[in-house]
């Protein structure tokens, strides 16, 4: 697959050839929703916690006898039934995180890259690089390409000025390339990444990966 390579000017400066085991992946509808829900389940803090009724503080006394008073009877003033009793049933702290195995989360990476690039939403820099952190520079090079709506910047090395030049507009998120997630890349409508992070996306989750050898 071929896609235009671009300049920060929006010009076209010829092809690029893409990598097909990364950017030519049949959809996989399951493995992409298995990683999406392991990512997001995984994010979860699993701190949340309430007391229950022998956790929280006061009096164990029964409030009152249990028969001839006309009231249904009652227990001790930490019953759930009472304000400031114990929460029943409520959350305590859990680990929320799931396992994957390794090929499955590079399938759904592809998967996801594939999509991007068959549906026109990626876009291809030659650099992209600025002297001083400016969000209008930025603003620039994002209105030349043409990208409305969100986008997901991929670079391959943090460059302050970039970060910094982008974390103001709200559509826009920066990101390196290595850690591209199928969170992020559903998230945001366009993938603009530049050529070098490119290179490294294949060299992460190309031709090796895909024949089952190990890469880092």
């Amino acid at each position: 697959m071929q896609l235009p390579l671009y300049n920060m000017a929006g010009e076209i400066q010829g092809n690029i050839e893409l990598d097909d085991t990364v950017f030519g992946v049949m959809f996989n509808e399951a493995v992409v929703h298995q990683a999406l829900v392991r990512q997001q389940a995984n994010s979860r803090q699993g701190t949340a916690s309430t007391k229950t009724r022998g956790e929280v503080a006061g009096s164990t006394r029964k409030l009152f006898r249990q028969k001839h008073t006309g009231n249904a009877r009652a227990g001790s003033i930490k019953s759930p039934l009472r304000k400031g009793g114990g929460i029943t049933f409520g959350p305590k702290p859990r680990n929320y995180r799931q396992a994957m195995p390794k090929a499955m989360r590079q399938l759904a990476i592809r998967c996801v890259l594939s999509t991007k690039a068959s549906d026109q939403q990626l876009v291809v820099l030659d650099e992209l690089k600025f002297e001083a952190p400016k969000t209008r520079d930025m603003a620039e090079v994002i209105k030349a390409l043409g990208i409305e709506g969100t986008a997901l910047v991929a670079i391959e090395q943090p460059d302050t000025n970039v970060i910094k030049s982008a974390r103001n507009i709200p559509s826009i998120k920066t990101i390196q390339a290595r850690q591209l997630n199928v969170g992020d890349i559903l998230k945001y409508r366009k993938l603009l990444i530049t050529e070098s992070a490119l290179r490294q996306v294949e060299n992460l989750w190309g031709r090796a990966s895909a024949n089952g050898e190990a890469k880092e």
